[in-house]
């Protein structure tokens, strides 16, 4: 089977794709696609830390590297909670905000090349299957099949 046989080269090529025009317009504001994600899964009055890496599906060591680096970009702020100080909600600076705009726009304009040049029941026909592919992943799928090498 040639790699372009496969489904997942198809998600992989797409989503390469999709990453580098992201980080390549992030990169003009200083800023990575990774950035933009976190910024963009902030609410506007704070979001406690232990729920922006399930929210996104990312791991918290990756969550942790990056909001040390827009912590260092001062794009956030962490505050703890008054009640419950082991709660620490992550913040918006204003360079956050702004940069979060940027990001927000990017996404915009993204969605609305694609949406103008895929009719919507190709859209919609594409969701449906990622959201399939997704469910597939929730569970163990090499569980019962076993690979052997001779």
């Amino acid at each position: 089977m040639k790699p372009e046989e496969t489904i997942d080269f198809h998600i992989r090529w797409a989503w390469s794709k999709i990453s580098k025009a992201y980080n390549n317009e992030a990169a003009k504001n200083g800023g990575t696609m990774a950035i933009g994600y976190v910024l963009l899964n902030i609410d506007k009055d704070g979001t406690p830390s232990t729920k922006l890496g399930p929210r996104m599906g990312m791991e918290p060591t990756s969550l942790s590297r990056i909001l040390k680096s827009m912590e260092d970009l001062k794009l956030i702020k962490r505050i703890p909670d008054k009640n419950d100080k082991r709660i620490v909600k992550v913040t918006l600076t204003s360079k956050g905000i702004e940069m979060r705009e940027v990001s927000k726009n990017v996404v915009i304009r993204f969605n609305s090349l694609v949406s103008e040049n895929i009719e919507q029941k190709k859209l919609e026909t594409c969701f449906e299957v990622l959201q399939q592919i997704n469910m597939l992943l929730e569970t163990n799928i090499f569980e019962d099949q076993t690979i052997r090498v001779n």
